[in-house]
């Protein structure tokens, strides 16, 4: 049988240079240059609104669902010069910078660009923690973290109960609700005073705080400054070369509040001249048919979502093939990021591909972190099994350390921070000697041989733990392999078992999944549902299948619990994006924990393979 041939795509020409240490730590590079790239994201702005003003730059789904509406490149630079004035006039400085509470719409664009405009910082707050906490206690230790100047939310009445809870004082400014006045914020005259503050903006400007997921603690202000971003973009634009031609068509719903959203997916529409379109789907049962509206609208030439966003669209796909074509018709590449991908979940986008188009489409993810602005590898070389996350982008150095038989992964390069607002001994913390950011992950090697063949996430350095034994559990592998296994019943997994002689895990289920394996599934609430004996036993039967392939005790999980309450933000089990903190649910939860070793009802245990 003839391979199918892969979709043409110009993507970088990457070549690595590699050094080993005397004390045994490899310096990895491309050696080539990164090219040049503006002082500002503004600068784009500005080209596009000159060269093709009429362009749409973003676009939204009218109130109720209706027809998309569209701001255009011209539109775009006259909106931020007058929000820049207003903000201005507010008193705002990168010592009193904007708050940002709700989600992705073309306002809270327009805002946090007209900030940056003038050299205001803004700071995008995930929406959970004003509509779902329950004390605002992330809120409150932000907000004495950056003092801010003035807080902006799209409904100023949906967001009332945290903005009296926390920013009661500050200047309010929205699109609906009381107080807000969103005509007038566009209408405001525009003075010298935008030139000049526009002029004094540069690369070592702070253009924006983000906020790590606080999955330690409270969330730390990561410094974005406009070097990060636009070295960060130039990095993006080698690497996906193709877009230097063929501006970038994209369908988005991730929050901006988070890196690759709010930078990496947000500026690549800018950096290049092309269009943002905002999803209003999720990829949950509920949100994912809004998706598939609008990807039967919008013919992407880039696709990003997480895997259970795409393993709800393949369903779809395969019930309707003009949605199929439809997706696959302008596509060029298929990234995915947010968790670990399931083999038969990269296997079934891949053969959609070639079903549908008769060519296979590149599936690639990559590594990085808000303090990485967050571009740092990727890879392009197609593969068999999802996990590679590639090699560095140009202008970056990756140095692994070795770490009690890992690679520890640091960074160096134009895009990465400059540290945490207001913090010197956590942004000194986050330094080696050298300068190089340690990002926390370990990787190791797909060739040991060849550096340039990528790399594999192999855990969070701080997670991993020693069993009874002395035995070190890779938990970020081990994680991704019982996932994997269990054919996507589960989301997750919370691995347990420092100092036992056996492992388990505490499992997130996948609820979509979950309801094809128990007749009538769809109508039962969650408890009823996770506590299905149908379940158990499909469970039992696939943690068997695992275990009969899995090679030491470090490997092996004889037993698991389902998790039948949902993962609590405020204590920093999950983040917004849905991240697990695999320590923090094993601090919070020790009653599931000993449930599973005193043998409990609910615990499932490997049965006999199927």
């Amino acid at each position: 049988m003839t391979k199918p041939r892969l979709r043409p795509v110009k993507l970088w020409d990457a070549e690595i240079d590699w050094e080993t240490r005397p004390d045994g730590a490899i310096l990895v590079r491309q050696t080539a240059p990164l090219g040049d790239f503006p002082a500002t994201m503004s600068e784009r702005i500005e080209h596009w609104a000159e060269v093709r003003p009429e362009t749409t730059w973003m676009a939204e789904r009218a109130p109720g669902g209706g027809d998309w509406v569209r701001v255009s490149y011209g539109e775009l630079l006259a909106h931020v010069r007058a929000i820049g004035q207003a903000l201005l006039d507010l008193g705002l400085s990168v010592e009193r910078p904007l708050v940002i509470l709700s989600g992705n719409a073309i306002p809270h664009a327009l805002v946090a660009l007209g900030a940056q405009y003038v050299g205001i910082p803004s700071a995008a707050l995930a929406p959970a923690y004003s509509l779902l906490s329950k004390d605002h206690g992330k809120l409150k230790s932000i907000r004495e973290q950056i003092t801010p100047g003035a807080v902006f939310a799209d409904d100023l009445d949906r967001f009332a109960p945290a903005i009296a809870a926390v920013f009661a004082d500050l200047p309010r400014l929205g699109v609906t609700g009381q107080g807000a006045d969103w005509a007038g914020l566009l209408a405001t005259p525009v003075t010298e005073a935008v030139a000049a503050a526009r002029a004094a903006t540069g690369p070592d400007t702070v253009a924006k705080f983000m906020f790590t997921s606080g999955t330690t603690g409270n969330p730390k202000a990561v410094i974005q400054t406009q070097r990060m971003l636009t070295a960060n973009m130039e990095q993006v634009t080698d690497c996906y070369a193709y877009l230097r031609d063929e501006p970038p068509v994209i369908l988005d719903w991730a929050p901006w509040n988070h890196v690759a959203a709010g930078n990496l997916i947000f500026n690549v529409a800018i950096y290049n001249g092309g269009t943002f379109h905002i999803d209003g789907g999720r990829p949950t049962p509920d949100g994912m048919g809004e998706t598939i509206r609008n990807l039967r609208e919008i013919a992407t030439n880039w696709y990003w979502n997480v895997p259970a966003g795409f393993e709800m669209l393949l369903e779809a796909m395969a019930r309707d093939r003009v949605l199929a074509e439809h997706v696959f018709r302008d596509l060029k590449i298929m990234y995915y990021a947010g968790a670990a991908m399931a083999q038969h979940t990269w296997d079934a986008l891949k053969q959609a591909a070639i079903d549908t188009t008769g060519e296979e489409i590149l599936l690639a993810t990559g590594l990085g972190a808000t303090e990485t602005a967050p571009f740092a590898l990727f890879q392009t070389e197609p593969q068999a099994s999802p996990g590679n996350i590639g090699i560095p982008a140009k202008g970056l150095t990756l140095k692994l350390v070795p770490n009690d038989g890992k690679w520890e992964a640091r960074v160096k390069g134009p895009n990465v921070t400059p540290g945490y607002w207001r913090d010197e001994t956590l942004t000194a913390e986050a330094f080696d000697e050298e300068g190089f950011y340690k990002l926390g992950d370990a990787l190791r090697f797909a060739d040991p041989d060849d550096p340039g063949k990528g790399f594999f996430f192999d855990g969070r350095v701080a997670e991993n733990f020693k069993m009874s034994t002395g035995t070190w559990v890779a938990v970020g592998a081990l994680r991704a392999r019982l996932t994997d296994a269990l054919g996507g019943l589960a989301r997750d997994a919370v691995i347990v078992g420092e100092g036992e002689d056996e492992l388990g895990a505490l499992l997130v289920p996948f609820r979509p999944a979950c309801e094809r394996i128990v007749p009538g599934g769809d109508a039962m609430d969650d408890a009823t549902l996770f506590a299905h004996p149908a379940l158990g036993a499909e469970i039992a039967a696939r943690l068997a299948d695992y275990n009969a392939t899995a090679t030491g005790a470090s490997l092996r999980i004889p037993r698991v619990i389902v998790m039948r309450e949902p993962l609590d933000l405020d204590r920093g089990e999950v983040t917004d994006k849905g991240s697990v903190n695999q320590r923090a649910v094993r601090s919070h939860r020790p009653h599931l924990v000993a449930m599973l070793y005193a043998g409990d009802p609910r615990v499932i245990e490997a049965g006999s393979p199927a």
